[in-house]
């Protein structure tokens, strides 16, 4: 009798070991909503808001200055065709290389740091891409993939700065940055003409404008924001969007000639 009461007492402890174990959280996967402990709960899989829209530019564009390459004969045989400098390029109207964010409305939130490492390649004696994005301590991997020497010359503003040589092909080079900072330039003091810029924030709602001139900053939550198009030759805009549960809100933002 008294082996039976042990039984039903040892069978109870099993049963509630396994609830608690049932119960027990996942991590959270990269881009996920971590809710602060002040916050309500939000998992970015279930947002249902967006923010979409495209960067025209009004007036006639600057002629986009060739690059002379000359100083480095491995730069000109990579290249066949003339190679144009990346800082204004109109295409039908549309300005490309702005990076378009969330800048205020998200505060309440963190957000789990992608694994994948934002790529920024030494490529043709160019930075690509121009502009990119990543999280606040998302890994950034800066490769040389041509065969001539590079450095990479980090010229933050609110993070440390370097600068790291990169004399053969195939190096690369792993770095993090703890700080919100919009933008970050990369130069190569070997070929001066190298430029690159990469924004940093707190969460993934970030997009850069193509060919195309558009954006879209999905999975958002409700809520009020500020977004902000920043381009490297231009002020930034900004601009105050309201958006209710499964609401797509129009931003569109124009930049003029100067």
């Amino acid at each position: 009798m008294k082996n039976s009461r042990w039984l039903i007492v040892l069978a109870g402890c099993l049963f509630a070991l396994a609830i608690g174990c049932a119960k027990k959280e996942e991590p959270a996967a990269a881009g996920e909503a971590v809710p602060t402990a002040a916050a309500p709960a939000f998992d970015r899989a279930i947002g249902t808001a967006s923010v979409s829209g495209k960067v025209s530019f009004q007036g006639t564009p600057p002629a986009p200055p060739q690059i002379k390459m000359n100083a480095d004969a491995a730069c000109v045989a990579m290249h066949k065709e003339p190679v144009y400098a990346e800082d204004i390029v109109v295409t039908n109207g549309m300005l490309e290389n702005v990076f378009v964010y969330v800048k205020e409305g998200l505060e309440k939130y963190t957000f789990a740091v992608p694994a994948d490492p934002v790529v920024i390649r030494q490529e043709g004696c160019r930075y690509v891409p121009h502009v990119s994005g990543a999280m606040v301590n998302q890994k950034i991997k800066l490769v040389n993939n041509d065969p001539t020497p590079h450095n990479i010359h980090c010229w933050a503003e609110k993070n440390p700065q370097f600068n790291i040589g990169q004399p053969l092909k195939g190096m690369a080079t792993e770095k993090t940055f703890t700080v919100p900072e919009v933008m970050i330039h990369f130069r190569c003091d070997v070929h001066k003409w190298m430029s690159s810029y990469l924004g940093i924030l707190p969460h993934p709602y970030f997009g850069i404008t193509g060919r195309e001139g558009t954006f879209l900053l999905k999975d958002l939550p409700p809520g009020e924001y500020v977004i902000e198009a920043w381009h490297e030759k231009y002020p930034a805009q900004t601009q105050k969007v309201t958006l209710g549960d499964r609401e797509t809100k129009v931003v569109d933002f124009t930049f003029k000639a100067s």
